[in-house]
């Protein structure tokens, strides 16, 4: 027996502990998860593994936006329809497909990947804040929206852009307050998101 009551196996060890990286997973469903794919689901086991090898050594971040892509540029900043003067910051593609998925949108992104959180050892250059200053003064965004989420960490990461960007002679606006404080965009409703956009306040 190992220190989590698993019957000794060097593999079923190995995938409780590779389970355990994905978010509010801890050591329980870890192991029902692993029990599950083993005992009822191999063939499902065997497809997650070959997506995920794929996944790897296919998906990277766009040259743009930094959102996953295939591609050097993704289809969103590659499209034609995209109004190329709006450029929005969120912190993470679920970010950005929440806002999508608003229909009230048209102009471009850029995904941190992050956010600004010292405590975290998470920084400027951690989640690409000089490759999103190079892309705002790029002389076709006139506007930047700041759509990072209503946290701490997400409110000190817009007020950082914004004065970065504003000595730059930037126009820079925020979201609206209709998503709640504390609250992520991730799980925010979509008319809410769009409501936000729509009333968003230069800063």
């Amino acid at each position: 027996m190992n220190r989590n009551g698993v019957p000794s196996a060097k593999g079923l060890e190995r995938l409780i502990e590779a389970l355990r990286v994905l978010p509010g997973v801890g050591p329980r469903s870890a192991q029902r998860m692993a029990y599950q794919l083993l005992q009822h689901d191999r063939a499902g086991a065997d497809q997650l593994a070959q997506a995920l090898q794929e996944a790897l050594a296919t998906v990277r971040r766009c040259a743009q936006c930094n959102n996953f892509t295939e591609e050097e540029v993704c289809s969103l900043c590659s499209s034609p329809r995209r109004d190329a003067s709006l450029l929005c910051v969120v912190e993470t593609p679920a970010d950005l497909a929440m806002v999508e998925q608003t229909l009230s949108y048209s102009g471009m992104y850029f995904v941190l990947m992050g956010r600004l959180s010292p405590l975290d050892g998470v920084g400027p250059r951690d989640i690409g804040l000089d490759r999103l200053q190079a892309r705002a003064s790029d002389g076709n965004v006139r506007e930047v929206i700041l759509a990072t989420n209503f946290t701490n960490e997400g409110e000190a990461t817009a007020h950082y852009i914004a004065e970065m960007l504003r000595v730059r002679g930037i126009k820079v606006s925020r979201i609206a307050r209709g998503v709640p404080l504390g609250g992520e965009l991730e799980y925010v409703d979509a008319g809410t998101i769009s409501q936000a956009l729509l009333e968003r306040r230069e800063i």
